[in-house]
């Protein structure tokens, strides 16, 4: 369980995700290459994940490249649910969670329910978010304090 806790926050060490690209505001060099298949490493190097990550994602069920031999090759379709649990991850939300709101695109009216589920999932996990900012800073106001005293008294003796 620790190593999958590891391996599920790994992409955090990987680099600050571009939301902008994630979010297909901005553009990636594979978007428009007319290309229907992907390696794992032009999906690594493309969204600056690691070989271990995609594989982990694929063995939480997140991706489903086919197989042809050893080499795994990755539709547009595993690309773009890559994209979206990459973009679920760096707005803070679990892979469980990421998968959930991508799963409800395969639901009657899909399309619309998906985006009606992440607007509303969205807005709870800001006010999560900005919990956890507040609990920070008074943590971090603490922590001065506290530092402060103890340099204060390290001084007197």
């Amino acid at each position: 369980m620790e190593k999958a806790a590891h391996l599920e926050n790994e992409g955090e060490s990987e680099g600050q995700l571009n939301v902008r690209l994630l979010l297909g505001i901005e553009r990636s060099d594979n978007d428009d290459d007319g290309r229907q298949v992907f390696k794992i490493g032009d999906l690594a190097r493309e969204f600056g994940v690691t070989l271990r990550t995609l594989r982990f994602y694929e063995d939480r069920g997140l991706l489903s490249p086919e197989r042809r031999g050893t080499t795994r090759l990755y539709s547009r379709k595993d690309r773009k649910r890559l994209r979206l649990v990459l973009l679920g991850k760096a707005l803070g939300f679990s892979l469980t969670e990421a998968r959930q709101m991508i799963d409800v695109y395969h639901q009657p009216n899909g399309r619309r329910r998906q985006l009606e589920v992440a607007i509303e999932r969205f807005a709870e996990q800001r006010d999560v978010l900005l919990a956890q900012r507040r609990e920070i800073e008074a943590s971090i106001e603490a922590m001065d304090l506290s530092m402060d005293v103890v340099s204060h008294c390290l001084k007197d003796s």
